[in-house]
Parts: structure tokens; sequence; C-alpha cells
């Protein structure tokens, strides 16, 4: 019964899913509307001094909101056993808040839609990003800003319990932010309601496809699509759906995610194993962090301009005044963090027994909730990956020098547009042979598709870079 309940709750989603148009929206239709939502709001963003923010204040030993919600940037000291640098300082993003990232889905045609909206962060490279239909801190939606409530908050707020089809605690970048998680929520209606001029009906499928495009659909609506169950099916079933999905070889490997994501059984490790895989490095590692303050950071240098280390690498604390016209508020200014560099992140996939395993890292960041979190194969964000040493890092190398058919998926992404100033990302997912082994050694497991979405479901497992990666995988 419990395998029965499982398919009928994500059968709608992977129908979905194998539709990459719709008969409400047509994708390029898309694409044109957001560049015509675009060209109609007026955005301006400036970069200004700590001194002249309004209602923050840097007289203490942390930069902080005179409301004392939204967020701080605080100074830690950090000591660990993981890894080669035991010790350091930095900045950190401290919101404790627990915000909304949510959709609202109904079904047209017979298909589950999910109804995104074209939202403006300060930090996007392009302003315009397809979002969540509700993208809110606590302090947004309890209006201590002083503006206009979120639209659709009303329907995450009274949704009744046979109404959600997803609801998850999940964290964000772990090396900016300290301890961070969001509610990432799916509803679903099947009354009318209303649709505003910035938001749109898209299917699955249409997400999926408009992920292959650079800064498209922003890193909040990605956390929410990576947790999106698909069920476990017997192989004859995954068989039939292959049969009616797939016409040809060219689709290979999509066929191979598609199974790898069904199936129960069949991942060289099993659950239990990779838990207990996990469970052993959390209980030999540590991770202490102290509080300082940010005038007394090593290595860091706070100016009235900006917070940087004194080799100008990692990232910096900056100060912008922001003036956006269709948002809750449409005039304000804040602190944000400017990345010093272009990051990368990648997954190494390899068919292993005939089925697409994915190479895991287990990785300790300072801000994690519990020490360490299930991250990409490669993950390069805080260092220049150009410049990083052959051979330094494991299959860096690999991911770089990987030739054109091996490359599955290779976009850039934008991270969260509220807190980081023009940040984009490279994701990858590289598609491996017989030179990479079945055994991997060190903080390193295979995992299938299947086995991701398990650990999925529960808090502080996967970092925000794997769940954006997966996001990305499209059946079609």
């Amino acid at each position: 019964m419990k395998n029965h309940y499982n398919h009928l709750s994500s059968l709608p989603f992977l129908k979905s899913a194998f539709k990459n148009e719709s008969s409400v929206n047509d994708t390029n239709r898309i694409l044109l509307w957001l560049k015509e939502q675009n060209n109609k709001v007026q955005v301006k963003i400036n970069k200004t001094a700590f001194s002249k923010l309004e209602h923050w204040s840097t007289a203490t030993d942390k930069i902080t909101h005179n409301s004392g919600k939204f967020f701080s940037i605080e100074g830690i000291g950090i000591k660990t056993n993981w890894g080669g640098k035991k010790e350091w300082h930095q900045p950190i993003i401290n919101q404790p808040e627990v915000g909304y990232l949510g959709f609202i889905a109904k079904e047209f045609d017979g298909v589950l839609h999910f109804l995104m909206q074209a939202k403006i962060e300060p930090g996007n490279v392009n302003f315009v990003q397809l979002s969540p239909t509700l993208q809110a801190t606590r302090s947004n939606y309890t209006q201590v800003h002083k503006g206009k409530k979120p639209l659709y908050l009303e329907y995450f707020q009274n949704a009744k319990p046979q109404q959600i089809l997803l609801d998850q605690l999940q964290s964000e970048q772990g090396a900016r932010f300290l301890k961070k998680r969001n509610r990432n929520i799916i509803i679903k209606v099947d009354e009318d309601i209303p649709v505003y001029d910035n938001f749109v009906w898209t299917t699955l499928g249409q997400i999926k496809r408009l992920m292959h495009f650079d800064n498209i659909v922003n890193m909040d609506a990605r956390t929410v699509i990576s947790g999106i169950p698909f069920g476990e099916y017997e192989p004859d079933i995954i068989s039939f759906f292959s049969f009616l999905g797939y016409k040809d070889d060219a689709d290979h490997v999509k066929k191979a995610f598609l199974k790898s994501a069904l199936i129960k059984n069949g991942g060289i490790h099993n659950v239990e194993n990779i838990i207990s895989f996990m469970t052993h490095l959390k209980s030999i590692y540590d991770l202490n962090i102290e509080k300082i303050p940010l005038k007394d950071l090593k290595e860091w240098v706070f100016t009235d301009k900006m917070i940087h280390h004194e080799e100008n690498k990692y990232f910096r604390v900056i100060a912008v005044d922001v003036e956006i016209g269709n948002r809750e508020v449409v005039k304000w200014n804040q602190p944000m963090i400017e990345p010093a560099q272009e990051g990368l992140c990648a997954f190494v996939c390899k068919e292993i027994n005939g089925i697409m395993h994915f190479a895991v890292q287990a990785k300790l960041e300072c801000g994690n909730h519990d020490i360490i979190e299930f991250a990409p194969t490669v993950q390069c964000l805080t260092g220049n990956y150009r410049q990083t040493k052959e051979g330094a890092l494991p299959f860096l190398d690999y991911v770089l020098n990987a030739r054109p058919e091996q490359i599955f998926y290779d976009v850039l992404q934008s991270e969260e547009g509220g807190r980081f100033y023009r940040e984009q990302n490279r994701n990858l997912i590289v598609i491996a042979g017989d030179e990479i082994p079945d055994e991997l050694t060190g903080k390193y497991i295979w995992m299938t598709l299947n086995q991701l979405y398990i650990f999925l479901k529960f808090n502080n497992y996967l970092n925000i870079q794997a769940r954006s990666l997966i996001a990305g995988i499209s059946f079609i």
C-alpha cells in the first residue's frame, strides 16, 4: 500500500516532467515574456558606503538592521580537523529566520503546472529571473519593511495537509550563511486563482528545459524543484516509460537518468551504507565556530566601502543602493556578498552495473547545520579553480578536460540574488567511462539519482550546489 501511494503521489510530477511544452504557455513565448518583464521595470543598483546605509548599523561588532530582523553580517573564527586549513576567520551572513520558497501547482489539461514569478533581485546578473510563486523571508512576509505583503502568501499559510505535495527544510550556501535554512514547499490548488502580470504557468519539463539557458531559473526555484519525488518502480515499468518517451539511442543518457531516478535497488551502495559513510565522517571531524567582531578578523580588511580579504580572494562584503519598480518595497539599501571570481560546480556520473551513478563528495563548510553535507563531485566557489594547481583537487582536471560528447549539462547559474551580488557559477554534469574507477576513496561515494532523492527528503544532507545540479536533470 505504501508503494502504491508513492506511485500515486509522484506520478503527476513525472507526467509534468515529460511535458517540455504546455497547452497554457509556449516555452519560447516564456523566454520572450521574460525579456519584456526585464524591459519594463526600472532597476538601479549602485554600490555605496557602509556609513550611508539607512536603517543599518555598523557601530557594533557586526552589521545589523535596526529592526533586529532580516539578516546581519558577522565575523566568525573557525577551527576544524578537516582538510588542509585547520583555522581561519571570515565574515558570514547570519539569517536565522526560516523563509518560504514555495510553488503553487495546478492541473491544466491533466498536466501539473507550476506558477512561476518573474522576479528581480538586486544581485541578479540579468535582473529578472524565474522564481517560485512565493519567495520571502519571515521579515518580508511579516512586513517588517513596512511594504506590501507578498502575493499568494495566504495560499501557503492556509494550505490544508492534503494540498501539500512537498515540504522540506533545506540549507543554503554553507560557506556564506551560518546554519541558514528555508522551507521548500509545493501546494496544489484546484480552484481558479488570479495570475498577476509577472507570473506564468509552466510544466516541470518546461522548467527543466529553461534551466539549460544561462541565468533564467533562479536558485530558489532550483532548490524546490530538486526535491520533487518521482517514485520508485519495477524495472519492467521503467522500460515501459522508456518505450513511450524515447525515440532513438541518442536519448541514451536521459533514459539512463530516468532509470537511475526511478529504480529503488541496484546502486553499488545501499542507503544504510551511505548513512554509515556520512555518520563515520561526522563522528571524526569537528567544526567549532566562535563569534568575532568584524573589525578583529585576521587577514580581512574593513573599510567604509567593503570588507575584503587582504589577498583580494574568496569574496567581499559590499553595500548597495537599490531601486526596483515592482517589489513590495521599491527603494532600499543593504549589505551584499560579492564573489572574487566565477565558481564551478560539477557532477561526474558513470553507469555502473547498468545504472547511472553520481560521484558525490562529503564536504564540510563552516556554516553547515550538521558539519558535513553531500556536495557535487567538484565544488569550487571560494577559490579560483582556474588557478588551482594540477592534481590538487580530485576530479577538477577531469571535468575541465571533458570532451564535448561527455558533457550532458553546461550552464551558468546565478546564486541567490537577494544576498549575493552578481554571482554566477558554471554548472556541469559530465558522463564518465571506465577511466573513472567503480570504487571511490576518501570523502567520495557513488550514489544513484533515486538515492539522492531519498536523502533530499531529510534536512541537511544535500547542499544547495548539489540540489541545483539535480534540478537541471531532464528526462526528455
